[in-house]
């Protein structure tokens, strides 16, 4: 599966912003996603998934309530809603794809790799 992520940008704080993650070459309605965020310096860390069963998702603490997740299976394309972002919200955005029905926040089970768009949430 080939990812390709887009909708990042320059926002102010309690701005909204929604990324995208285009698929293809895969079957999209059976591949989890999720999305990771990385600055500089710092591991990657999960933000949300969702299952290709049923369509669950998992949040991070840290975006609960702000951000949200869905797929759109016609258009394979994942989006990620963010809400009143905050500065600490400023990263480069990935996200990633899985053959298992999973919205484990672990790296090594996501197979498939966007490149990332970068997000910067200026104060």
């Amino acid at each position: 599966v080939q990812l390709q992520a887009s909708g990042g940008g320059l926002v102010q704080a309690g701005d909204s912003l929604t990324l995208s993650c285009t698929t293809s070459g895969g079957t999209f309605s059976r591949s989890s996603v999720a999305w990771f965020r990385q600055t500089p310096g710092k591991e990657r860390e999960f933000v949300a998934a969702i299952r290709w069963r049923n369509s669950l998702t998992d949040y991070a603490d840290s975006v609960k309530g702000r951000f949200t997740i869905s797929r759109d299976n016609a258009k394979n394309t994942v989006y990620l809603q963010m809400n009143n972002l905050k500065p600490e919200d400023t990263a480069v955005y990935y996200c990633a794809a899985s053959p298992m029905s999973t919205t484990t926040p672990n790296t090594y089970a996501w197979k498939s790799w966007g490149q990332g768009t970068l997000v910067t949430v200026s104060s």
